[in-house]
């Protein structure tokens, strides 16, 4: 069955008050979305990284208070969690969709992807498109956009990374809400899949 994409029903899911209102506007109409990105997307990633992908859609489970500001599923070659190991993410904010690799603060290894980047910084500059986005914390949705970072500031990123242990970073493309590639599912695995092909690099690094 053909993914159907993005609605504004789904972002509106983000505005609604209260957190048991929000979590079961969340499971009703953004998570089904989220299952099935998963049997689509895990293997495609699974051939591009020639290994086996696994598909973690979040729970939002130890909330008791603050409702979600965003959600995503998370792809990654361990099949018991994601956190731990350099990952791929395709999630929602009320305001966009981010598809991006991510490093999290729960990585072991996340200063070999680091002092990996450090030494490639240049050509790391150059692979990387002028419209994506970097980012230190997943829980803004905001980031630095590649073409307005010093090399610097990119360097900055990843010793960062490397030396401050709550530290992260996430790499990849924010697609705002009213951007009709949304609306058209075929359109926007054919970007996600063009997205992760570019972002592809990063990942390895993380293993070297």
């Amino acid at each position: 069955m053909a993914f159907s994409g993005f609605d504004n029903r789904d972002f509106e899911v983000f505005e609604i008050e209260g957190l048991e209102s929000r979590m079961e506007a969340l499971i009703d109409r953004v998570r089904p979305k989220f299952h099935h990105l998963g049997e689509l997307v895990t293997p495609m990633l699974g051939a591009m990284c020639e290994e086996e992908m696994f598909t973690h859609v979040a729970k939002h489970a130890r909330r008791t208070v603050n409702a979600p500001n965003d959600s995503w599923v998370a792809f990654a070659n361990n099949k018991r969690g994601y956190k731990a190991h350099p990952h791929f993410q395709i999630g929602l904010w009320s305001t966009h969709v981010f598809v991006q690799f991510a490093i999290i603060y729960e990585c072991p290894n996340k200063n070999v992807f680091a002092e990996r980047a450090l030494r490639e910084l240049n050509s790391i500059r150059n692979a990387v498109p002028a419209h994506f986005v970097w980012s230190k914390d997943h829980m803004i949705p905001t980031g630095l956009k590649h073409s307005e970072l010093s090399d610097a500031e990119l360097s900055d990123l990843f010793e960062r990374l490397r030396t401050v242990k709550a530290s992260e970073l996430t790499c990849g493309i924010h697609i705002m809400r009213d951007d009709k590639v949304l609306q058209d599912g075929e359109a926007f695995l054919k970007l996600v899949d063009e997205t992760y092909r570019t972002l592809l690099p990063l990942y390895r690094m993380a293993f070297a």
